[in-house]
């Protein structure tokens, strides 16, 4: 179904203006669900994957123990404010792909009748798909592709992020990177495509390549170098279709040192290498503003706000400024990832080096987090923007090791909104009934919360 991205690019890409920002608090999310058995792949838990489920997946019936919509707790004077409405059409948010059964049920769900937005991403690690070599459609490739059509039937646009090579491709096996040959990585996009490019609506070519973690290889450290693996890549997506969108990997907002590449000056290496002459394409950004605002500019005094780099306003205001110099005027952004940690209920100390997180309670984030998709929403410049992220503190062992994925997370382990690292529920933070609230004009909950 190819589908809903193109056909509505005027209405997505039209320049919509909102009502002013209102003020953004309130209270509730009760029922715990069970708690999803994720895994995370890598060094985290080794090898290995539990056997895939090969047969048609089903749409799934509302499991009963999903927590029902907020509203039993009186509206507190913080309450009464009037979310904005959004468009949930330009909202996604990124889930994890390597779930069971009944755990991908439970996130269809939960996004489906909870969260109402339109997007999910899902990144696609080629080192699980193909682990053994270029012709192989492994177990877990034939498990992401059932999730894939299954989210597709269910009427979700799908953007894929493309990621990590696998190490047949690559001499430096170290961390992640990309293969040593630009056009192996293309025909895994070939081959991905013919398996699931039907029931998807846009491909974003790789992942943050400005951080050495992602870029360990024999491709030069830099734009010119991720051009290089773009430029293959672009012409497999064209060959397979000339409409399938098409997302510059997202850069990190950071500075240069031995393992990044200040995001500003890699974005001007992409255009030197040649970006520009890619007018079909969508520049991916990852606009994170740490503890500020969206609204915030730099700069303070108050710490991690001295740098543009620390803001969602300056980070999109110095990227279009890039696109516009280099020919890109009328290109549309994509936030690919974006969002606001804290460790706001967590019982367990925060990581060390993330002092900023302090500057977040969990009605920051989800103050801060509506009050972006409305920014975005009132300019004809962005495309879709996708959050960061659905539940990765659910798994085992991220909140107790002060893993900063956790802090982002929406759905928590624990109950009432009460969190607990070793529940086998799960319970949801505020922004969660605020996503509720604002995809539908005709709701306005009196709570977002248990407090």
């Amino acid at each position: 179904m190819m589908k809903r991205l193109i056909n509505s690019m005027i209405t997505l890409f039209a320049l919509l203006v909102l009502g002013a920002s209102a003020s953004l608090t309130g209270a509730q999310g009760e029922t715990p669900t069970p708690r999803p058995a994720i895994t995370l792949r890598g060094p985290v838990i080794g090898p290995g994957y539990e056997p895939p489920t090969l047969t048609p997946i089903v749409t799934n019936t509302p499991d009963p123990a999903v927590t029902a919509v907020p509203g039993t707790v009186a509206a507190t004077p913080e309450t009464t404010a009037t979310l904005p409405n959004l468009d949930p059409n330009r909202m996604g948010i990124q889930i994890d792909s390597n779930l069971e059964q009944a755990d991908w049920d439970n996130v269809m769900y939960r996004l489906g009748e909870h969260l109402g937005v339109k997007w999910i991403k899902l990144q696609i690690p080629w080192e699980d798909m193909q682990p053994n070599g270029p012709d192989e459609i492994s177990p877990f490739f034939q498990r992401v592709q059932l999730y894939i059509e299954d989210a597709d039937r269910r009427q979700f646009n799908i953007l894929l992020s493309v990621v990590k090579a696998p190490n047949w491709a690559r001499a430096n096996v170290q961390e992640d990177g990309p293969p040593d040959d630009p056009q192996a990585f293309a025909n895994f996009l070939s081959l991905l495509l013919r398996q699931v490019g039907g029931s998807i609506d846009a491909v974003e070519i790789w992942n943050e390549p400005n951080l050495i973690r992602e870029w360990r290889g024999n491709l030069p450290f830099s734009g010119a170098g991720y051009m290089q693996l773009f430029a293959p890549a672009y012409q497999a997506v064209r060959a397979y279709s000339p409409s399938l969108g098409i997302i510059t990997a997202g850069l990190a907002p950071t500075g240069s040192t031995d393992g990044s590449v200040e995001d500003r000056e890699y974005l001007r290496q992409m255009y030197a290498a040649g970006l520009s002459s890619y007018q079909d394409v969508y520049v991916g950004v990852h606009p994170y503003s740490w503890g500020n605002a969206p609204d915030a500019t730099c700069c303070g005094t108050r710490g991690w706000d001295d740098d543009p780099h620390f803001f969602f306003s300056d980070n999109l205001r110095d990227y279009r400024q890039i696109m516009t110099d280099n020919g890109h005027a009328t290109t549309p952004m994509w936030g690919t990832e974006f969002g606001w940690a804290t460790w706001d209920g967590f019982p367990s100390a925060r990581p060390a080096s993330e002092g900023w997180m302090d500057f977040n309670d969990r009605w920051a984030q989800g103050n801060y987090t509506i009050r972006a998709f409305e920014i975005a929403q009132s300019r004809g410049d962005i495309g879709v923007m996708f959050l960061w992220n659905l539940n990765f503190a659910t798994l085992l062992g991220l909140i107790d090791n002060g893993d900063e994925r956790a802090a982002y997370s929406i759905v928590v382990p624990g109950t009432a909104c009460q969190v607990n690292p070793q529940s086998t529920d799960t319970t949801e933070r505020p922004l969660y009934w605020m996503l509720y609230d604002a995809v539908r004009p005709e709701v306005s909950l009196p709570t977002y919360d248990c407090s």
